[in-house]
């Protein structure tokens, strides 16, 4: 296997491993919290999956052969109160994710070093895909934070829970 094999192959897993942290912490939320907004500037559960979602479709859709970012998204739109039942928000999530997996999964090697533009820069695939992997951890990261202060019930670890970290 080739080192960039790997590279797709262990960065594919990444994105894997953030969205199983990502439904792992959002179970783990009340139905009802999912939309909770802590004020009217910050984002409830609900608007950061909106956001990925359109950020997914908008990056992944024709990855290869058109803007990243489309004239179609409308981003502002992604952080307003737009999903109403945890079923849709759910929904937007396994959207977005199976819109990325469906582009990214099919690269070759040779398309690593294929430029893409996104808005008004151009960047190879590995960058495209590292600067998506940043933001995706980041906004996950948020979900996180928020799951464990809404959750109700005693927080169940997304790694090694506190207190348990192994001795070498």
């Amino acid at each position: 296997m080739s080192t960039t094999g790997t590279y797709l192959e262990s960065t594919i897993q990444l994105f894997r491993d953030y969205k199983a942290m990502g439904e792992k912490a959002m179970s783990q939320i009340p139905s009802e919290k999912l939309f909770y907004q802590f004020n009217e500037d910050s984002n409830s559960v609900a608007m950061l999956v909106n956001h990925l979602n359109g950020n997914m479709l908008s990056r992944w859709t024709d990855f290869l052969q058109s803007n990243g970012e489309k004239p179609w998204r409308e981003r502002d739109a992604e952080f307003e109160p737009f999903l109403d039942s945890e079923a849709k928000m759910w929904e937007k999530w396994e959207e977005g994710w199976a819109c990325f997996f469906a582009a990214v999964e099919p690269l070759q090697e040779a398309d690593l070093v294929k430029i893409v533009r996104i808005g008004h820069k151009d960047h190879t695939v590995v960058d495209a895909i590292s600067r998506q992997l940043a933001h995706y951890a980041a906004h996950i990261g948020q979900i996180v934070y928020l799951a464990k202060i809404l959750s109700e019930t005693p927080w169940q670890s997304l790694s090694v829970p506190k207190g348990k970290s192994p001795r070498y």
